[in-house]
């Protein structure tokens, strides 16, 4: 009698071990469908962007893709960011910011794109939110505040900060607009506000900034040119005044110290290039 008692406790338990396995086999069917994970894209384009492309790529290692266009980097950019797991993606042509930002985007196969240029850093707490967002989306597109250092200072005034740009978006839901210079995201609905910010570096030093300044205000007198736009000497003049009046009193330049009024000075003599060589342009026709 005992050794059967012993025989049926032994079935009892395999009885009951069997039906806890198909108990959890019936909980596991029964759970609810978990959606897949989103997946996000980065995309950048560069051209001689040695300094800068290894720190943008290390803090945007997160992502499930990485796409940098190039455009004829003889500095080492392309090694630098094939060394860093990115896609490279080679064009003989220079088309515009825009034109060129929305190639990029036509390389991009995640759900999600996050557009940064190479001066730019994704902080960890920007970083944290971007992964929130992607795991419960609140909108479409996404809009990202950028903290800038000029000559090693914060800018703070000037208009330089906040200076929220639209650059987290769904990639089938937005393009860039095709202005060679200032190009803008173009995204349903009028963008959620991040968490966090963007580091931004835009300048090296003086010869960096006055060079960019200069390429920048030929680019936007052409395209200003190209859209019909004239201007006049007055017209020149006055648009360098209100710049400097409007970044350094309006905007409250001053607030940055001398590198704000050094900002303010250059972004007037910006104004007054790009206005200068419109109606050279104009003149010309």
């Amino acid at each position: 009698m005992t050794t059967t008692r012993g025989a049926d406790s032994a079935l009892d338990g395999e009885a009951a071990e069997a039906g806890s396995t198909r108990l959890r086999q019936l909980q596991n069917d029964a759970a609810p469908f978990t959606a897949a994970k989103a997946t996000l894209s980065v995309i950048v384009i560069t051209k001689d962007e040695a300094r800068h492309i290894g720190d943008c790529l290390d803090s945007v290692s997160f992502a499930d893709e990485i796409i940098v266009v190039d455009s004829g980097s003889t500095d080492g950019t392309r090694d630098i960011a094939q060394a860093k797991g990115a896609k490279v993606h080679i064009t003989e042509d220079w088309p515009g910011f825009g034109p060129q930002k929305n190639r990029a985007l036509d390389l991009a196969t995640c759900d999600w794109v996050l557009s940064i240029d190479a001066d730019e850093r994704v902080t960890p707490e920007l970083k944290q939110a971007i992964l929130r967002e992607l795991a419960a989306p609140r909108a479409q597109a996404y809009k990202i505040a950028r903290l800038s250092n000029f000559c090693g200072r914060w800018i703070r005034h000037s208009g330089w900060w906040p200076d929220h740009v639209l650059r987290l978006f769904k990639r089938t839901t937005a393009r860039f607009t095709d202005a060679a210079v200032h190009e803008s995201v173009k995204a349903q609905g009028q963008g959620a506000v991040l968490e966090g910010h963007f580091l931004h570096y835009p300048y090296a030093d003086m010869d960096a900034m006055i060079g960019k300044v200069n390429r920048y205000s030929t680019d936007a007198a052409q395209m200003m040119h190209a859209r019909g736009k004239t201007t006049s000497i007055p017209g020149v003049l006055g648009h360098a005044f209100w710049t400097f009046v409007r970044i350094y009193i309006i905007r409250r330049g001053f607030l940055d110290g001398k590198e704000g009024l050094i900002l303010a000075i250059t972004a007037a003599t910006g104004s007054f290039f790009r206005y200068s060589k419109l109606w050279f342009l104009n003149k010309s026709k």
